[in-house]
């Protein structure tokens, strides 16, 4: 038999069922129908009385009679008589309930039970007033209800239930009993034609258990008919060779991108401690952006260590070794903690960028955050070296801003994620300055706004370095100052103003309130001298105050 004949032997009995639903359907339909009817009848009552009690409630306010306990209880006596005259039928009850549930008022008597009561607190709570049913002092009822907020009570005007569903209950029975027997009909239909309807199905059921159990896809399904059945066991036949060879295909692959992991997991391990986690991150995602180069500006850092030959002469080879790794490593933590990057060392300095290859909020005022860390963190190193009997290191960190090309640069045996142009030549130049500033930190002008209204800053000079045409300012900053030092830098701030302005008499004088200030302080030495030079020879009348750097 042919599968669209057993479909009409099964949907027969359907139609049989589908036709007691209707019965079912007919029954909801009129049951909605008197729903709607109690929610109109007893919603026009409750709409009355709420409106009959507003009105009441402004006469008592333009009187000016609401702080008068009598007027309030006529008033409320007036709205129950109101309520009494909407009855329409004996079983008909209002209620009027307070916040914990309790009745305050009522056109009959009724007895609430704890429960009953907390029932209707959390009414009164939620001031419900869709058509609900409740068990009021036993009775089941049909309610409908308002807030009335001058007496914060919640009134309600309910049915007995079996006024408005008594015909719709003995409808219901009557139609429970046609729908059981429909079932039970639709029941024997099944259960007659089910065995042959899915006989062929459980076939492949059973084969598709097994090959769950035992993973075998060379499990194939008998045919037992020429008909669609028996089609879908041919196909599921094919479906089976066809997994059989995706399965060979897919563990091959899996194979491979297990060795995959284990490659990049090797390369990662082996690279993670010269390259920063952030730049391998990127080249795993994208690893053909990073062979394009692109303009960005960033923030560059160039530390070395001052008369660092001298240092290594008097040292032991693996004392000299022992001491800088640690020295390099608490500078690099310093510098990873604020997002920067570790170009490369040269010797015993370090060269590091900030903004790429992941650009983060603040790149600029973290690269000085760790300039200055650096010179502090120095301290706590040389005390180590004092303890164990080794020379103390004295860096020099300059720091510039502005756009370099960044990107791998060099070629296929020998690469480098690396940053080039001028701002890189400034930072390196800026750094050589520290010497003879005698300032542990210097950074360029581009980073000034950065820092003016963060960090207390100090102007140090102008200043064209070598390879640059240009002049700029240099400054020098620091976390926090005493009182002393940091009227001093004012000081000195306002003397450099004065001198740019060619008051170089006003200037040596500032100078000169530095050092009474702060003496040998060698800032101040220096400015004082050179406006104390100007004042006898003074500059030409072009003079822009950019003093020319002739050494690195």
């Amino acid at each position: 038999m042919k599968v669209r004949w057993k479909i009409v032997s099964v949907v027969l009995p359907l139609l049989i069922v589908t036709i007691v639903l209707v019965g079912v359907s007919a029954v909801l339909s009129s049951t909605t129908g008197i729903t709607r009817l109690a929610q109109e009848f007893l919603d026009f009552k409750a709409r009355e009385l709420q409106k009959h009690g507003e009105s009441q409630w402004r006469l008592l306010v333009e009187n000016q009679f609401t702080e008068r306990p009598d007027m309030i209880s006529a008033m409320q006596g007036g709205v129950l008589a109101y309520a009494g005259s909407l009855l329409s039928t004996d079983t008909e009850l209002v209620l009027a309930v307070d916040q914990t549930g309790t009745v305050q008022a009522s056109t009959g008597e009724i007895t609430l039970s704890a429960a009953e009561q907390e029932q209707l607190a959390r009414l009164h709570e939620s001031r419900d007033t869709t058509l609900q049913t409740f068990t009021l002092g036993g009775v089941e009822r049909v309610i409908k209800g308002f807030y009335f907020a001058p007496f914060d009570w919640f009134f309600l005007f309910t049915e007995t239930r079996d006024t408005f569903y008594r015909d719709i209950d003995r409808i219901i029975r009557e139609s429970a009993i046609i729908l059981s027997v429909a079932l039970l009909v639709s029941l024997a239909f099944l259960l007659v034609f089910s065995s042959q309807l899915t006989r062929p199905m459980a076939a492949i059921s059973g084969s598709m258990r097994k090959i769950i159990e035992s993973s075998d896809l060379t499990e194939r399904v008998g045919i037992d008919y020429n008909d669609e059945t028996g089609q879908m066991a041919h196909t599921f036949n094919i479906m089976l060779g066809e997994l059989e060879r995706a399965y060979t295909q897919i563990k091959k692959f899996a194979f491979q991108a297990v060795l995959a992991q284990k490659k990049e997991a090797k390369i990662r391990n082996i690279f993670q401690k010269y390259v920063p986690q952030d730049l391998i991150d990127r080249f795993f995602a994208n690893p053909e952006s990073m062979l394009v180069g692109e303009n960005r500006e960033l923030s560059i850092l160039f530390s070395d260590i001052r008369s660092f030959t001298t240092i290594s002469e008097s040292m032991r080879p693996d004392d000299l070794v022992s001491s800088l790794n640690r020295y390099f490593s608490v500078m690099v933590d310093i510098i990873m903690s604020k997002q920067g990057i570790i170009d490369k060392y040269i010797g015993d300095a370090i060269m590091a960028f900030f903004g790429a290859p992941v650009k983060h909020d603040g790149d600029a005022f973290n690269s000085v955050m760790a300039g200055i860390e650096m010179t502090e963190a120095v301290k706590d190193f040389n005390h180590k070296q004092v303890e164990s009997g080794r020379p103390e290191f004295k860096i020099g960190v300059g720091i510039a801003y502005g756009e370099v090309t960044v990107g791998n640069i060099g070629t296929e045996k020998k690469m480098d994620y690396t940053v080039i142009g001028d701002i890189v030549n400034l930072a390196s130049r800026l750094e050589g300055l520290t010497k003879q500033y005698q300032q542990e930190l210097i950074i360029g002008e581009s980073l000034f706004p950065v820092v003016k209204s963060e960090l207390p800053w100090r102007l140090l000079d102008t200043v064209a370095v070598k390879g640059r045409a240009g002049g700029v300012r240099i400054y020098t900053v620091t976390r926090r100052l005493n009182k002393v030092d940091g009227r001093a830098w004012e000081k000195h701030n306002e003397a450099m103003e004065a001198m740019y302005s060619r008051d170089f008499a006003g200037a040596a004088e500032g100078f000169g309130d530095v050092l009474s200030l702060v003496p040998n302080d060698p800032m101040a030495k220096m400015m004082q001298e050179r406006n104390q030079r100007y004042l006898v020879e003074p500059p030409p009348a072009d003079w822009n105050g950019v003093e020319v750097m002739k050494s690195k």
